[in-house]
């Protein structure tokens, strides 16, 4: 086994996505030499829909990828209720009513702006994951294994950074197992793009469908087809993967006639391209860091996409991540630990808007319907919906989403 050895200061940045892209970029910004490793064996193209807050703008825009991102909610668009009897009535509450002004894109969009963002010099292997790390006071041996090849090379690293998601092999080589960290909601989501216009429903308009324990999310974006959410609840996560997710689908949602919207939703299903069929989880641990290693968005905190700022804080954090290792450049643990102190407050908070904003997605029974229901009458009252939107911004998520938190 060929072993390496450098005297730059060179961290690892594990996965590809969003919050490693970031991650990258800020340390290169502050002159380390990443060096990203992505298990796929391509970089991720298109994608469902996400969000990114006021709060995460800022720093996207220190780190170069804000410069190719837009709000791609259409001019115009109007949002509708559908039931399964083909009733469609306006529908007032949409994502973006949500606090924290949320520009509307899909994830392709943010990792494309991100990778284009990134210097030609930072070096990205493919087909590429950790199997083994050890580390000592002064720096970290990583076993890095080609998947396609199966040959493996242990190097030396000032820094690791777990950037691989909600089910990090960072995290499970480093901390523990995943059970140890991740907390179910009982819910699952499903997000994929739809494959044209549907028949019922104009390009550049949104819908949802509510019932109880089950939700369709329809949002649509300018210059690009639409992307579909599907929630529902589950008391047996496991058994949700032990099927096809189409077959699981259509399971949550009859046995009742879908009607023409759900139905062509469903119907889409079976061909949709980059399909998310997940389990709604969050991360919580008491530590994102461990002596060299540190976990940097979903892999540490994931606040699940009922409070939508994974995107954002996936940013954030790697923004501030690298303002902390600048300002504490010959001592790694400190700045760390100093980068969580930080951090961590804020996260917590946005994780208990996670499970709170669960019943603004999916709502559980009748009651929380009929409360969504009279939120969705007052927004069309004027001055009803003026003191609604106060309520939203008024509480201590909303505040923060808009906030930038990297400036510390």
């Amino acid at each position: 086994m060929e072993i390496r050895n450098s005297k730059e200061r060179r961290a690892l940045v594990v996965g590809l996505g969003i919050s490693g892209l970031s991650t990258a970029l800020r340390l290169r910004q502050i002159g380390w030499t990443p060096v990203v490793i992505e298990r796929a064996p391509d970089r991720r193209t298109g994608g469902y829909f996400i969000a990114l807050f006021g709060g995460g703008r800022p720093p996207a825009r220190r780190l170069g990828i804000l410069d190719n991102l837009s709000d791609r909610t259409p001019v115009g668009s109007a949002q509708y209720e559908f039931d399964r009897a083909g009733n469609r009535r306006p529908g007032a509450l949409a994502y973006g009513d949500l606090p924290g002004s949320p520009w509307m894109t899909v994830r392709g969009n943010v990792e494309e702006a991100a990778f284009e963002a990134l210097p030609d010099d930072v070096e990205i292997r493919y087909s590429t994951v950790p199997t083994h790390i050890a580390q000592d006071a002064d720096g970290v041996d990583v076993t890095l294994t080609n998947t396609a090849d199966d040959t493996s090379v242990t190097e030396r690293f000032d820094l690791v950074v777990g950037a691989d998601g909600l089910r990090s092999t960072v995290r499970s080589l480093v901390f523990g197992p995943h059970e140890k960290y991740l907390h179910r909601l009982n819910y699952m989501a499903v997000a994929y793009q739809l494959p044209g216009p549907l028949s019922e429903l104009h390009p550049d308009d949104g819908a949802t469908l509510m019932e109880a324990n089950r939700s369709l999310w329809i949002f649509p974006f300018s210059g690009g087809l639409q992307t579909v959410l599907l929630n529902y609840h589950t008391d047996d996560v496991d058994a949700e993967f032990k099927e096809p997710p189409a077959q699981r689908v259509r399971k949550a949602f009859g046995p009742e006639p879908t009607g023409r919207v759900l139905g062509e939703v469903l119907d889409a299903v079976d061909t949709a391209e980059d399909l998310l069929f997940d389990s709604v989880e969050q991360t919580r641990m008491d530590t994102w860091h461990r002596g060299r290693v540190v976990l940097v968005g979903d892999s540490a905190w994931c606040v699940s996409l009922y409070a939508g700022m994974g995107v954002s804080m996936g940013i954030t954090g790697a923004d501030l991540l690298g303002t902390m290792l600048d300002r504490n450049p010959t001592d790694v643990r400190r700045a760390l630990a100093v980068w969580e102190q930080t951090l961590r407050p804020h996260v917590d908070v946005f994780q208990q808007n996670g499970i709170q904003q669960r019943t603004f997605f999916v709502p559980a029974n009748s009651k929380e319907l009929a409360v969504r229901k009279a939120m969705n009458l007052g927004m069309r009252i004027p001055g009803a919906s003026h003191l609604l939107k106060q309520m939203q911004t008024s509480d201590k998520a909303g505040r923060l989403k808009d906030r930038d938190l990297a400036l510390a």
